[in-house]
């Protein structure tokens, strides 16, 4: 059963799912448009899941689910990257390019406040030519509720698994 994002309790489940590049606002009506009835339909060894989708910075699909409602099993976690794979691949023809949900870059916050980001090779050579710094703010894709979504978000570099690589070649 699909409801608003906002309706969810703080303890619901959240998985954020990054795009390999900007998403046009017409991707983002397409995202919305397929995720809504496919998570209207979302089941968990046939008991309905209570669960909602986002599309955060033109970059990021979150999905969350109720799971004081229903449990998500494995198999309806692969069923929603199924959805998302599917999304993908119906907008990798759009204007945009091949379009990916499963990207793994570092993704900050630019100057200009779009999102950027850095793929996992060049981050060492990024921190220490400067574009990346402890204060530089970070979408933290590891939140697992929506209660961390809310509040850790966004933090700065030092405070995400990227400090690891301030320790070791700042310090």
């Amino acid at each position: 059963m699909y409801i608003p994002f906002d309706q969810l309790p703080d303890d619901a489940r959240v998985w954020v799912y990054q795009a390999n590049r900007p998403l046009t606002d017409a991707d983002v009506l397409h995202i919305q448009a397929s995720l809504q009835p496919a998570l209207s339909q979302w089941a968990a060894h046939g008991q309905p899941l209570l669960a909602s989708a986002q599309v955060v910075a033109n970059r990021f699909v979150v999905i969350a689910v109720d799971e004081g409602h229903n449990l998500p099993s494995g198999c309806s976690i692969d069923a929603s990257t199924h959805y998302l794979k599917n999304i993908a691949q119906q907008l990798s023809g759009s204007e945009g390019g091949a379009l990916d949900f499963f990207d793994r870059s570092a993704a900050y916050v630019g100057p200009n406040g779009g999102v950027l980001t850095l793929p996992l090779p060049i981050i060492k050579h990024a921190v220490m030519d400067g574009r990346l710094t402890p204060d530089t703010t970070i979408f933290n894709t590891l939140v697992s509720t929506k209660a961390e979504f809310e509040s850790k978000w966004q933090l700065p570099a030092s405070q995400t698994w990227l400090n690891r690589y301030f320790a070791r070649i700042i310090g």
